[in-house]
């Protein structure tokens, strides 16, 4: 795969991630061990799993480090590191999974940020200048309407420890790009939740949320299917740099000819989305 899309001209990545103690999706297909998360904590109210010891931790570190160091062997152009939507990393992030007394927990987001540093710190030593891009959410698959950094103030505390340790892009996922992260301070048309993390990093970002499609992916789980819509103030954002890269899911499963239409102006020959097609490609 890397080889094909160097033939093309482009540039590839992979996304490493660990789900922790996310909840089983596929019975049919069950996931070796005991599922493993920072506290044993699905939610506050539910333990699920088991907490993991100081051992796991640096098992989990040690892992992600050789992951991406297997990605560079094979060629990738730079690595993701999957820190979003309630997944292990995630979950270190978060109180309401994250209940550890010890240097990987602690009653602030900066202090629940270490996990996610000593990863980033350990892959920079060990792959060099290779770029690393870090994915994060405010909200959580296990808590839609989770804000991690309810502030400015709050989200540069989280992000910028990030930076400091080595991620060089943020991948910043929300459920639709054009929603305003803080109203409050800049209104309805304010910067969204990738526009904010550059203004307060310096670092370039990446924007995702239903590009060209009228609703969120959480319809996906429905089987419900999504119409293609147009791309709405994307362009308007991109050039007045508010966020550097877009990226593209479901849209672009249902149209993989998806860039050469939105450059043609042909968005009445959008295709939406379904689960079906999913199953088609598979």
């Amino acid at each position: 795969m890397v080889e094909a899309v160097h033939k093309e001209g482009g540039k590839i990545a992979p996304q490493i991630w660990h789900t922790g103690l996310t909840k089983e999706q596929f019975p049919d297909r069950p996931r070796p061990g005991t599922p493993e998360g920072p506290s044993g904590l699905y939610l506050p109210d539910q333990p699920y799993g088991k907490a993991m010891s100081e051992e796991d931790v640096a098992d989990a570190v040690a892992a992600f480090v050789s992951a991406a160091c297997d990605a560079v062997k094979l060629g990738f152009d730079c690595i993701e590191i999957h820190g979003a939507h309630g997944y292990l990393i995630d979950q270190f992030f978060c109180s309401s999974t994250n209940a550890r007394d010890d240097q990987w927990g602690g009653l602030t987001l900066p202090e629940r940020t270490r996990f996610a540093a000593e990863i980033l710190r350990q892959i920079r030593a060990a792959i060099g200048d290779i770029p690393i891009i870090l994915r994060i959410s405010q909200w959580s698959q296990q808590d839609f309407r989770r804000r991690l950094a309810p502030t400015p103030a709050e989200l540069e505390a989280w992000v910028r420890p990030l930076a400091n340790a080595g991620a060089d892009i943020f991948h910043c996922s929300q459920r639709r790009f054009w929603e305003p992260e803080f109203t409050e301070i800049d209104g309805e048309k304010g910067l969204n939740f990738a526009g904010w993390v550059k203004k307060l990093t310096g670092v370039p970002t990446i924007s995702v949320g239903s590009v060209g499609l009228e609703g969120d992916f959480f319809g996906t789980f429905l089987d419900q299917t999504t119409k293609a819509t147009e791309l709405g103030d994307l362009e308007m954002r991109m050039e007045r740099g508010e966020f550097d890269l877009i990226a593209v899911g479901r849209a672009l499963i249902a149209n993989p000819d998806w860039v050469q239409l939105v450059r043609g102006g042909r968005m009445d020959q959008m295709k939406g989305f379904s689960t079906n097609q999913l199953g088609e490609l598979v």
